[in-house]
């Protein structure tokens, strides 16, 4: 479970931790959080996704201070939320480019798996809720995700910590053509994760609540 546990973390810690931030003025790509393959991923679908997380961390807890301090751990939620919808369709891509794909047995294997040594499985989505901020109804597709990046960098002869398995996932990222909407910062192509695009109408909001023009 340990080597599982790190690819997850891995794939998570991609999601660089980044200042708050809000829109000043209209956005670029009305309707659109980000576009990829020429294919958009809409606003009201990264809202649901979000919404999934929120109504989760809800049940999830026994009183209201309990769910601020989750809500407070998660700030920039819906921003990691798009990058995972993001890389999860550059990885797919890598993947299917090396020719990788993973079956609804490897996937049931897998969770059975981390299952048993979890505790069962309200416990595996309890921890991915805690640690990835995976709804229980996303699990499935997370641990897709996790397989084809283990079986990607298998068949690279390499690992998902290596330059070589990021270097095949920064192909993808070109050929597909990320584009994210600036209120969400910009894909990185290098390093296939969204970095923070500093536009005449994005502010930052410090730590310090003092709003400065990005």
């Amino acid at each position: 479970m340990h080597r599982r546990r790190r690819t997850a973390l891995l794939l998570s810690a991609a999601i660089a931790a980044a200042p708050l931030l809000t829109a000043c003025g209209n956005d670029a790509r009305p309707g659109a959080a980000a576009v990829v393959g020429g294919q958009r991923i809409t606003v009201a679908q990264l809202e649901n996704r979000v919404d999934e997380v929120r109504a989760a961390q809800r049940a999830a807890v026994a009183d209201d201070a309990q769910y601020a301090q989750a809500v407070a751990k998660t700030g920039s939620l819906a921003r990691d939320t798009l990058h995972g919808m993001v890389l999860d369709r550059v990885l797919h891509r890598a993947a299917q480019d090396a020719g990788v794909t993973v079956t609804r047995k490897e996937i049931q294997e897998m969770r059975s798996g981390l299952e048993q040594q979890v505790g069962g499985a309200e416990a595996l989505e309890t921890a991915w809720l805690q640690q990835y901020s995976v709804a229980p109804g996303r699990l499935d597709e997370n641990l897709r995700l996790q397989l084809e990046a283990q079986k990607l960098a298998a068949k690279l002869g390499t690992d998902t910590s290596r330059p070589e398995f990021w270097k095949a996932l920064s192909e993808a990222s070109a050929k597909l053509g990320v584009d994210l909407n600036p209120r969400y910062g910009r894909w990185d192509v290098e390093r296939s994760g969204r970095v923070d695009a500093r536009t005449p109408w994005v502010r930052e909001v410090t730590a310090a609540q003092e709003q400065r023009p990005a």
